[in-house]
């Protein structure tokens, strides 16, 4: 089996202790040659300044690929361009391009004044410039404010018609979730690239909330398997087992690229890479 091509997502941190476990997580990671590395937004924008620092400190210092996420929350569209022209000249060429969440108690997500009202106007205005290579977001469980699997298709659609280069799904728990939605995108004309997200269960009871909040599917076996697993003390061999099934059965359908939710915890994720045969390039200590 073919050895997949591998990018991986972290967090800015917030504090020094943040600080700390990202550097520890990428050097953990790095070595494992991602395509890319791709850096958060909080909810609402809420760490917009924290991105910018994080995002420009990896490139200088560890000469990844990385791309910046970037919202339509909070801020106008003169605001939002701003921050994407600031990226731009400090070398930052890839972006993600999301909608964004509404902060908690907003009730859902109103466009700022002024601001951008979608991921697709926010796209657009990025393939204007002509400077980026842009990556958005897709749903193989449909989004939660999607009518239908067909319209949150459309507006995956919709998404690339405005200029994204590739999209990176939510996450999901089995293969053939991302399978027929790759192949339903394909059938309605996508031929852009569809990244699968994989999301190691570094935290069950957290996860689960998240699921919810984002219309992932939990299936009923994974909620038994990690009902048994917690009284065993085993949920990090279980994570690390059915992590490594999901991306071997995806490579074996494939899948040529899987991008990880690290949540800057590093050591699934690892594992996870080395279950896959990937093998760390230099050792870690090289990674400064």
């Amino acid at each position: 089996m073919a050895q997949p091509r591998v990018s991986f997502e972290f967090f800015p941190p917030k504090n020094l202790a943040g600080s700390f476990r990202l550097w520890d997580t990428l050097k953990v990671l790095a070595p494992f040659e991602p395509g890319f590395v791709s850096v958060t937004y909080g909810a609402g924008g809420t760490t917009r300044a924290l991105t910018h620092e994080a995002v420009t400190a990896i490139q200088q210092n560890l000469g990844l690929n990385v791309a910046a996420h970037l919202t339509c929350v909070n801020a106008t569209r003169a605001e939002t361009l701003a921050i994407a022209e600031s990226y731009r000249a400090a070398g930052i060429t890839e972006i993600v391009a999301l909608r964004g969440d509404a902060p908690d108690g907003a009730g859902g997500f109103r466009p700022t004044k002024d601001g951008f009202a979608s991921a697709i106007e926010l796209t657009r205005a990025l393939s204007d410039i002509g400077a980026f290579k842009i990556r958005v977001g897709a749903y193989p469980d449909s989004h939660p404010d999607a009518a239908s699997m067909a319209q949150n298709i459309d507006h995956l659609k919709a998404k690339f018609d405005a200029g994204a280069d590739e999209a990176i799904t939510q996450f999901f728990f089995e293969a053939d979730s991302f399978l027929r939605f790759r192949d339903a995108c394909a059938k309605a004309g996508i031929t852009q690239p569809i990244l699968p997200g994989i999301l190691p269960i570094e935290n069950w009871a957290g996860l689960c909330t998240f699921a919810a909040r984002c219309g992932a599917q939990v299936p009923a076996w994974l909620r038994d398997a990690f009902a048994t697993a917690r009284r065993d003390d085993r949920c990090d061999l279980l994570a690390t087992a059915i992590a490594t099934e999901l991306c071997s059965d995806l490579v074996a359908g494939g899948v040529e690229h899987l991008h990880f939710y690290t949540l800057n915890r590093p050591e699934l994720t690892r594992d996870i890479c080395t279950a896959l045969g990937l093998s760390a390039r230099a050792p870690l200590a090289q990674v400064a």
